[in-house]
């Protein structure tokens, strides 16, 4: 799959731009029938859902397949539950980082403090709006998904926003906004002195706290971003580093 992957970047990079087409890859364990050189099974069917799901140039698989892999073989990253449609239990799947070198960072403006220290209260709900869309969710309905398609919990259709754009999860007490997307979030937090600076993600995560806006695959001074409003309830003020891995 990695070198599947990496060949096919090679052959984009030798053809014009209107006919490039990234490859989307799911892959699912389990039993798999082969009639007259077509296959079934419950793993196939998964392994196609998540290539629905999958942005442009992403490989995600199940937990099962994960925990078939030897020790360093690929990099991967947990996205959390996943509601997949035709399956009644949200299995926990992973995006497998396929590129020689993988560039994981924050961008944090300095006038925003940063702390590795846990939470000092419990976040309580998210509130999240966008257009007419609004919709409250609390620590115990997460996590949840931000993206285009329906199995995300909270949808934003636009072509910028990916088919899983991002995830909001309660950890240890405060509401975390992690980056699952190819082309980024940014965040910007609401305060006394104003909007701060924008914070923008590439594959990693922060804290949300207070009130501001969330910007899915465009950054917030881009006017027409489309642009996710939340309100939060309890937790802390601390941004945090994901440490690598």
């Amino acid at each position: 799959m990695l070198e599947l992957q990496r060949n096919h970047q090679k052959r984009l990079q030798t053809w014009p731009a209107p006919l490039r087409m990234e490859l989307q890859i799911g892959v699912a364990s389990g039993e798999v029938v082969e009639v007259d050189g077509d296959c079934y099974g419950d793993a196939v069917n998964l392994a196609s859902r998540l290539s629905d799901l999958a942005g442009p140039g992403q490989i995600w698989a199940t937990e099962s397949v994960i925990d078939q892999l030897q020790g360093g073989e690929a990099r991967h990253r947990s996205l959390g539950p996943i509601n997949i449609r035709g399956k009644n239990e949200m299995p926990v799947v992973h995006r497998i980082d396929w590129q020689d070198e993988v560039t994981e960072f924050l961008t944090m403006p300095a006038t925003l403090a940063v702390s590795s220290r846990t939470a000092d209260s419990s976040f309580g709900q998210i509130e999240l709006a966008w257009l007419d869309v609004r919709s409250m969710f609390r620590a115990t309905d997460l996590p949840i998904h931000l993206g285009r398609v329906d199995e995300a919990q909270f949808v934003v259709n636009d072509p910028r926003v990916s088919r899983l754009h991002a995830r909001i999860e309660a950890r240890q007490g405060s509401c975390v906004l992690v980056d699952i997307s190819t082309y980024g979030t940014w965040v910007r937090f609401h305060g006394t002195a104003g909007a701060s600076g924008e914070i923008a993600l590439r594959r990693d995560e922060c804290v949300l706290h207070g009130s501001g806006e969330i910007g899915l695959g465009a950054p917030l001074s881009d006017f027409s971003a489309p642009t996710i409003s939340f309100n939060t309830t309890g937790g802390n003020v601390l941004l945090a580093r994901r440490e690598s891995r």
